[in-house]
């Protein structure tokens, strides 16, 4: 009896990993079919086997948690795949840690949902404590943002955002219409950000593309970005940051800050931004900060290079009096925000503003080893001729136009 009963569990056994293997190979696979299976296979989990609904009109939110929840839980490599469709779902909570690797293949189309209640003052898509994740695919992230711009009062859910996350991509995707920002990189490291478009009216608020915030090594590339705010904007606490091959336009360009808006703000260091487009955009390069703050910040070794301004205002612009309030009274301190070792090296290009470059640096301290090289930028009006303000800014000028060598 004994060894009938053994004989017939190890054919049991045998009979599930051929099964489980057959049936992950079809990427029809929802559980693993036997225990110790989970690290070698590769599971596929499609929402619309856990009853996503493709017609843009029903609530997917559970089948898009339920297949995150059921990878996250498997070791190896998994996936959740959002086929060709149309999806609505409210916010999705995909946290980690995760037992393996997680790639989120998104080809349809999700809206986000209007019910601003469900968001509980969170986000839309929150990727929060994982370690290797990418996001990626042919499909598109439409946060339906038009219908909700105008509830200025509420807080507004971020479309994709990224909190604790290390060595993460997002690719290929499409971004439209965010509540708020587009994407939101907060507290990690290793995030690569390629290949996606990104898509506002340009009269959106708050609409950033990408902004990133005490975060380092990130980097955004090969990507065309159209919002009402900022394009790209690296806030507080940022480091070894790299921005490349970016075609901006309309928006307000691509910003560092805005800088000491909060108590016990971190440095910003080691910025690079290379071989971008900015099209007219209400700002090109830019780093903002309030004139006096509550704790000291540094803002060093940053570099803007190789990048081409086409009827862009103030293309060059240091604002060390930043006010979007209009009315900023001063802090209690009055410390500033410390800014050195920034280099603008071959700006070219138009403005439609005839002031190219404004270094307006703070009275308490001045801007400190300030380059403008190459810098060669031409007013694209009739009624002035192009022109550089420089207040309490140090450094040097070279091979630039010059109506711009402040310096």
């Amino acid at each position: 009896m004994a060894v009938t009963m053994d004989n017939a569990i190890r054919f049991m056994f045998i009979l599930s990993v051929v099964y489980g293997a057959a049936y992950a190979k079809k990427s029809e696979a929802k559980v693993a079919s036997a225990p110790g299976l989970a690290a070698a296979v590769n599971t596929v989990f499609d929402i619309t086997e856990l009853g996503a609904v493709a017609d843009g009109k029903t609530d997917s939110t559970k089948a898009v948690q339920d297949a995150w929840d059921a990878a996250c839980g498997l070791a190896g490599s998994q996936k959740v795949v959002i086929p060709k469709g149309e999806f609505m779902t409210g916010p999705l909570n995909f946290s980690g840690p995760c037992k393996g690797y997680v790639t989120v293949q998104i080809d349809g189309t999700m809206f986000g949902s209007n019910d601003i209640p469900k968001y509980n003052k969170g986000n839309w898509i929150e990727i929060l404590h994982i370690d290797n994740v990418l996001i990626n695919g042919s499909g598109t992230l439409d946060g339906q943002g038009a219908a909700v711009w105008k509830d200025e009062c509420k807080i507004l859910p971020n479309t994709l955002v990224l909190d604790y996350v290390k060595n993460g991509t997002v690719s290929g995707l499409k971004l439209v219409n965010a509540k708020f920002f587009h994407i939101n990189v907060y507290m990690s490291k290793g995030v690569t950000i390629k290949n996606v478009t990104i898509t506002a009216v340009a009269n959106s608020p708050n609409t950033d593309g990408v902004h990133i915030g005490d975060s380092s090594e990130i980097s955004v590339s090969d990507s065309t970005i159209a919002t009402g705010d900022d394009c790209i904007s690296v806030g507080p606490g940022s480091s070894r940051i790299s921005i490349q091959g970016i075609t901006c336009g309309p928006g307000q360009g691509i910003s560092v800050g805005c800088l000491g808006r909060f108590k016990d703000e971190k440095d910003v260091t080691d910025v690079t931004v290379r071989d971008c487009v900015l099209r007219n955009t209400s700002n090109g390069v830019r780093i903002k900060s309030y004139e006096d703050v509550l704790s000291p910040i540094t803002v060093s070794r940053l570099t803007f290079e190789n990048i081409r301004m086409d009827g862009v205002a103030n293309p060059v612009i240091v604002d060390q009096k930043y006010c979007p309030e209009k009315d900023c009274p001063e802090k209690k301190g009055s410390k500033t925000v410390t800014i050195k070792n920034v280099t603008f090296r071959n700006i070219t290009g138009t403005s439609n503003t005839p002031e190219a470059v404004s270094l307006l640096c703070s009275d308490q301290l001045p801007c400190s080893g300030m380059e403008l090289l190459d810098v060669n930028l031409k007013y694209d009006g009739k009624d002035n001729k192009t022109m550089a303000v420089c207040t309490n800014a140090k450094g040097i000028s070279k091979g630039s136009l010059q109506a711009l060598a402040c310096l």
